[in-house]
């Protein structure tokens, strides 16, 4: 039994689909309001903030994958996340669970120095010290050796679908409803995107390799990063038509932050917009060098074009 911890979302569904391609048919998808990717899904409804719901939803588990997500809202995620993450070590440990946490990059410092799993946390606001808090949690207790678990830390998405990206809803999702696109902070910055559903083939590739567990990876992204000026470039040649973009400054979000409370949560982030963003996933193309990374070209042709996302693991 595999179990899939924050089911409905777009990189949990992907996993359940790639889970259940390769590696399991034996699957149970847990959230609020669990439903079924495959016909063959066990459903289970849990809170995960509460520790005996949790300790049911792990019961029984092989292996388990946190994929939780909640709205970008920092007095939620303060509330919550460390809960959720405490509950579900425990409940791993308690059933000898192996556990894999997808993770992002809010907790490392918004600089143009490459990002490596060894990076210092040095995070800039609250959601980054919550999420450098329930990663450490998670670093302690396998320290410990308290649970068998491993990090898949990704950077920001883009990706077909129901993917939510600041790149999806601000460039992609305005190209796609022939609007111009907004760029923030900077428009040359070099950016690490990953493709959602290679975020998902690469989480479960991991949770079904022995040898991964006991640390922390980057997921795989195309190492040939572009600006936000290229995709728009790349979006314009996939459509044959020429987009322009707009460029949001700093001092935008700044004023706008004070009224709308969107721009305040995302002003923390946006740093990271200023200067070139390299995640750096040269430590899984080595391990994993059959692993076919998504090219941005290609990403952006099919969002685009509204092609289907499955490909070869």
């Amino acid at each position: 039994m595999q179990t899939v911890l924050g089911a409905g979302g777009p990189i949990a569904d992907e996993l359940v689909n790639e889970l259940h391609r390769n590696h399991t048919k034996d699957i149970r998808l847990v959230s609020r309001k669990p439903s079924r990717v495959n016909d063959t899904d066990e459903l289970m409804a849990a809170d995960l903030t509460d520790a005996d719901a949790t300790s049911r939803a792990v019961a029984g588990s092989d292996i388990t994958y946190l994929t939780v997500g909640l709205p970008l809202d920092s007095e939620l995620w303060e509330r919550q996340f460390p809960v959720m993450m405490r509950n579900v070590i425990d409940a791993c440990a308690e059933h000898g669970t192996k556990l894999v946490f997808f993770d992002n990059t809010y907790m490392y410092p918004g600089t143009p120095t490459p990002q490596t799993e060894s990076t210092a946390f040095a995070p800039g606001g609250r959601k980054g010290r919550v999420r450098a808090q329930i990663a450490t949690m998670l670093l302690d207790a396998m320290q410990a050796g308290r649970v068998e678990a491993l990090i898949g830390r990704a950077p920001e998405f883009y990706g077909p679908g129901r993917t939510k990206s600041y790149t999806n809803s601000l460039v992609f999702d305005r190209i796609k409803a022939d609007k111009r696109p907004f760029v923030p902070v900077d428009a040359h910055a070099r950016r690490s995107l990953i493709w959602t559903p290679d975020a998902s083939r690469a989480l479960a590739l991991l949770g079904n390799t022995p040898d991964a567990y006991g640390q922390t990876w980057h997921l795989p992204v195309d190492p040939d990063r572009q600006s936000y000026a290229q995709l728009i470039k790349i979006a314009d040649e996939v459509t044959n038509r020429k987009t322009g973009y707009t460029v949001l400054p700093m001092l935008a979000f700044r004023l706008g932050r004070r009224f709308v409370k969107p721009l305040d949560e995302m002003y923390e982030l946006l740093v990271r917009y200023q200067d070139d963003n390299i995640f750096d996933s040269s430590k899984f193309a080595a391990r994993f060098p059959e692993f076919q990374v998504t090219s941005y070209r290609e990403g952006v042709e099919r969002i685009l074009a509204g092609q289907p996302v499955d490909r070869p693991s």
